[in-house]
This record gives structure tokens, sequence and C-alpha cells, in this order.
């Protein structure tokens, strides 16, 4: 099978959920006819905004209306796993729009195997990162009381295809994760690679060396 990697760019959110459902309701269909299909990895980043996914708490949401239109953000309810979180300028998104069984992978393992791709990328830049017991994502220092979420993952599953994704924080405007309970968390910080660096990071860099890391990992599984 074929794997395509898309880059779009900096695009509105739901213009980017409308693209993905579209791509996601044609690998479904095909996978049900025997047809052909491909599997694709989506990369963008989005202006502000907010999504709760289905098992989200709504008062994790901590700002109404008026103040989100005064932070220049949006607001929606979506069909991922998981709670709340934020997307915004210089925060690298991925959306894996693939055929799980193409690479023998249930959804537990797929979760896993995106964790293992930004823990590999956080490592390229000398930063150590791991996983948190029922805390889906990527952290650092997990076990600790400054642990701090570097990459939220939320995704939607159906006959194995899945869509949504990973986020992780590069040069991330972490002020905008101060008007949520991220990930439905009140007890843990966020980060980015840049503040752990003390330094810019490269957005195009920081996609090219996940985009390696995740066609590596999957190939792998074939």
């Amino acid at each position: 099978m074929k794997t395509l990697v898309e880059n779009w760019g900096t695009i509105p959110y739901d213009e980017a959920w409308k693209r993905q459902t579209e791509y996601f309701d044609e690998l479904v269909e095909a996978k049900k006819a025997g047809s052909g299909y491909v599997n694709r990895i989506i990369f963008c980043e989005h202006p502000h905004v907010y999504t709760l996914g289905r098992s989200g708490k709504e008062g994790n949401m901590l700002l109404g209306e008026e103040q989100l239109r005064r932070i220049g953000a949006s607001y929606f309810h979506i069909d991922r796993g998981g709670d709340i979180t934020y997307h915004g300028p210089g925060q690298q998104v991925c959306y894996p729009i693939v055929n799980l069984e193409d690479f023998g992978l249930g959804l537990k393992e797929y979760v896993h195997l995106l964790e293992e791709a930004v823990i590999g990328v956080c490592a390229s830049y000398g930063i150590e990162a791991g996983r948190v017991d029922k805390a889906t994502g990527v952290w650092l220092e997990g076990d600790t009381p400054r642990a701090r979420k570097i990459c939220a993952i939320g995704v939607r599953s159906s006959r194995f295809v899945t869509m949504h994704g990973l986020a992780l924080n590069v040069d991330t405007d972490l002020r905008y994760f101060s008007y949520i309970h991220p990930c439905g968390f009140v007890d843990k910080g966020v980060t980015s690679l840049q503040k752990e660096l003390g330094r810019e990071v490269p957005m195009e860099e920081v996609r090219l060396r996940l985009e390696d890391r995740l066609l590596s990992l999957l190939s792998a599984r074939l």
C-alpha cells in the first residue's frame, strides 16, 4: 500500500477537519468495497483554536464566547477521544489517516507508536521525554511534580481507520493553555521545544524529523 505525506501549511481548524473527514470516509468506504486506497500523513498548523473531545468536560474550558473572541480563538466540539486541548501557531499538528490493519496495529499500539515518534523527535534535540500512566501524550519529567506535557494525542478510529492525531508544541504561545485545563488536568503543566531548549527551533526541521520518525516506525510494521 502507498502512504502519502501532505503539508497543508496554516489552515483554519474547521477546514482541516472537513478535509480530514473526507479522506477518512473515503478510506473507510474503500475498505468496505475492497477497492484501492492510500494512507495519508497530514501536517499543518492552525490559527488559535480549542477543541473538546467526545469524553471532554465543558468545565475544562475556562472562557466564555466573548473572552474567546477577545483572544482571537475558535472553539469546536469534535469527534476524537480525549478532553480539551489547544492548537495554534508554532505547534506542529499531524493527522495520520491510515488503515491500521495495513501495519498490524490495534488502536492502543497505534497511540503508543505516535508517542514513540514524538519521544524520538525530542531525543534528537537532547530532550528526554516519555509517557505517563493513564495520561495519553508525551511528557517531560512525567513522574515528578514538575511533569509537563509537550505533545497532546487524540484520535478517532472506525474499522481500524484513523483520523485526528497529535500536536507537538514547538514554539507555541503557552499562555493560551492557561485558559483551559489541558486534557482535563489541573495539576500538570505544558511546555514546548523552544522553552526547553531556550532557543528558536525551525518548524520545518521539526516537521521533517517527525515525518521521518513516523514513516520509519510504520515501515517497520510492514
